[in-house]
C-alpha cells in the first residue's frame, strides 16, 4: 500500500487503509510493555516513533473523528493531559 493510494482514498471522503489501521491499533487493549510497538512494525511495517507522528496527525483530521469518534475523542483528551502537564 503507498501513501498516495491513502492519500488518493482518503481525498474522497473516507480514511485510507492506513489511517483506519491505525485506529484499530488504537481501538485494542495491549497485554504488556512492548506488544503495541511489536504488532506496529509487524502489521503497519512502521517504527513506533513513525506510527506516533502519524496517530497525531491523524488525530487532527475530521474524517478520523467521523470515522471513530470514541477513539479519536480518547486519544485527543490524552494528548491535551499530556501538553497541559508540560
Amino acid at each position: 500500500m503507498t501513501e498516495e493510494r491513502d492519500v488518493a482514498v482518503g481525498d474522497e471522503g473516507g480514511l485510507g487503509e492506513r489511517e483506519q489501521a491505525l485506529l484499530a491499533v488504537e481501538r485494542r487493549s495491549w497485554p504488556g510493555p512492548g506488544a503495541k510497538e511489536r504488532a506496529v512494525r509487524e502489521r503497519l511495517g512502521l517504527s513506533p516513533t513513525r506510527y506516533y507522528q502519524l496517530l497525531n496527525a491523524l488525530l487532527d483530521d475530521p474524517r478520523a473523528l467521523a470515522h471513530d469518534p470514541v477513539t479519536v475523542n480518547r486519544l485527543r483528551r490524552v494528548r491535551e493531559e499530556r501538553q497541559r502537564r508540560r
